[in-house]
């Protein structure tokens, strides 16, 4: 008891020039809430919950890997990496292997 804690978080994909946008358009699949009730839940816990999500939905729809970042803040939405508890970073294998 007493140790839930609710997590933000938010899918990024590059934009060129201009940096990053919502991964999906205007999905809201990809940036939401998630409550964790175990201490071993952490940031890195829910980036990996999200990633798992999205790399399973990539090989359904037979889609290769993209270049993703899944961001985590502690409560509230944020506004980018620097600060957010944890950043995950999904880059394709740009050698083809």
């Amino acid at each position: 008891m007493g140790t839930e804690r609710v997590w933000a978080y938010r899918v990024e994909e590059p934009h060129g020039s201009h940096g990053w946008r919502p991964h999906g358009g205007p999905s809201h699949r990809w940036r939401g809430r998630v409550t964790t009730e175990s201490r071993n839940e952490d940031a890195k816990y829910v980036a990996a919950l999200v990633a798992t999500d999205l790399v399973t939905e990539w090989k359904v729809n037979g889609v290769s890997e993209q270049h993703v970042r899944v961001i985590v803040w502690a409560g509230e939405e944020g506004t980018g990496p620097e600060d957010a508890v944890f950043t995950l970073e999904i880059q394709p294998h740009v050698d083809g292997k």
